[in-house]
Order: structure tokens, then sequence, then C-alpha cells
């Protein structure tokens, strides 16, 4: 039990340090710039039908 929460965490610390990573590299790739870094994609508007996204 104690080594599946070890697993857990483990996991938790690993997404947590990808993010921040991800957040850095936005921020060093938009720099200088006036607009916040966003990680995620925003939902495809009625517009954007014809634009095939990956995933």
């Amino acid at each position: 039990m104690i080594r599946s929460r070890a697993k857990a965490a483990d996991a938790k610390d690993l997404e947590k340090r990808l993010l921040d990573q991800a957040l850095e590299e936005g921020l060093e790739e938009t720099f200088p710039a006036s607009d916040p870094v966003n990680v995620t994609q925003p939902p495809p508007s009625r517009d954007d039908r014809h634009v095939k996204r990956k995933d």
C-alpha cells in the first residue's frame, strides 16, 4: 500500500514538473509579450470546422 502511494506521488510530481517545464518554455518563447501563456488549446469555434487539430 505504501508502495502504491509512493508511485502516485512520483506520478504527480512528474506531471507537475512537466507542466512547469511547459510553462517555462512558453514564457521563454513568447517573451516579451503582453498576453499570458496558455498551455492548453481552446476548443474549436464554429468557424474552425474545416481545420483538423491534433490532440
